[in-house]
């Protein structure tokens, strides 16, 4: 830009130079030219310049570029979620399996058997003695109303195998009864995720076939006498059993009461290995007692009242810790 202003003045002063020369007198010498009018000439000439000078627009710096920083991300205070913990209700079960007959199970018109469920305590409050199994709805087949299911204490968390003893309807068809809890005081729960939900058995009861026959299809029973109190360490009362039945027998429940004053001499007492092969044998000893054949089984009366009326009752079933088909049979003797 400094070079460019500098030859514009140096052109102007030599046009006007030339100019001024053109202008002279024609007889005058150039020597004699006058010298006002060469310092005005030149005072003209450095004039136009300083206003050409000052015509010729200078650079204009450009506006530097206002950058405006993009924002970053403000994060804003996160508020922590506040989880709402729902209490859990005293009293609610929750349905584990079905020990034994799962639903649709066939059975013989009047069988008697006992139906298994393995439940779990899941609400917060433990499960006594007082707590009670509970019919509710559907076909009965001669369950109990209530019927106690522990004799101790089902921790929250726990489970419980609560057994009942039902008898099959006589007419074919399907039969489902329904059964729920009670607490000691009268609050009736039971399963799903309300509480409320029955557990249940379905069965079904087949019908007679023509070629059906008491030696074709097979049944549980058995017979069931008295037999002595021996010793096995303490005074034992010992019945003789025969499987006269279809099944092989691989259980027992053992009650014995004083019909006289109405205590309890033994049980009730579940047994895998009840029987003996001997009326003097003491248990532990066989594991299952195969149809038609005999046994004897004992149990501790300790040191009862002597000559006082009594009650044997003697429950054998099918499967381990009373599963599958079973029967109920009593004998009365004396105690010794």
């Amino acid at each position: 830009m400094k070079n460019t202003t500098t030859r514009l003045f140096a052109l102007i002063i030599i046009s006007t130079m030339i100019l001024g020369a053109c202008n002279l007198p024609k007889k005058q010498d150039q020597a004699d030219i006058d010298a006002t009018t060469v310092a005005e000439t030149a005072a003209a000439v450095f004039t136009k310049a300083a206003e050409t000078a000052a015509a010729v627009p200078s650079s204009t710096p450009l506006a530097a570029e206002t950058v405006t920083p993009i924002p970053t991300n403000t994060l804003f205070p996160t508020q922590a979620a506040t989880a709402t913990k729902t209490p859990i209700p005293c009293n609610r079960a929750t349905f584990g399996k079905d020990v034994t007959i799962p639903d649709n199970t066939a059975v013989q018109p009047g069988q008697v058997f006992t139906k298994t469920w393995e439940i779990k305590n899941s609400g917060s409050c433990p499960w006594t003695s007082g707590y009670v199994l509970l019919f509710d709805s559907g076909d009965q087949m001669n369950a109990p109303a209530t019927a106690s299911f522990t004799s101790g204490s089902v921790s929250p968390g726990g489970t419980v195998s609560i057994s009942v003893e039902l008898t099959a309807p006589t007419t074919p068809g399907t039969y489902q009864a329904n059964f729920k809890l009670r607490s000691p005081d009268n609050i009736v729960f039971g399963i799903n995720a309300d509480g409320q939900g029955p557990f249940w058995v379905k069965v079904v009861v087949a019908k007679p076939t023509a070629t059906a026959t008491a030696t074709t299809v097979p049944t549980a029973d058995f017979s069931i006498s008295y037999d002595n109190v021996h010793s096995c360490g303490t005074p034992y009362a010992t019945v003789k059993v025969t499987n006269t039945g279809g099944f092989s027998f691989k259980s027992v429940e053992i009650s014995i009461k004083n019909t006289t004053d109405s205590t309890i001499l033994y049980g009730p007492s579940t047994n895998n290995t009840p029987f003996l092969n001997s009326a003097t044998g003491c248990p532990p000893e066989g594991s299952a007692l195969a149809s038609g054949a005999t046994a004897y089984i004992a149990a501790n009366i300790g040191a009862p009242p002597s000559g006082k009326d009594a009650t044997y009752t003697l429950k054998m079933c099918t499967e381990d810790d009373l599963a599958g088909n079973c029967i109920v049979r009593s004998v009365n003797f004396v105690t010794p």
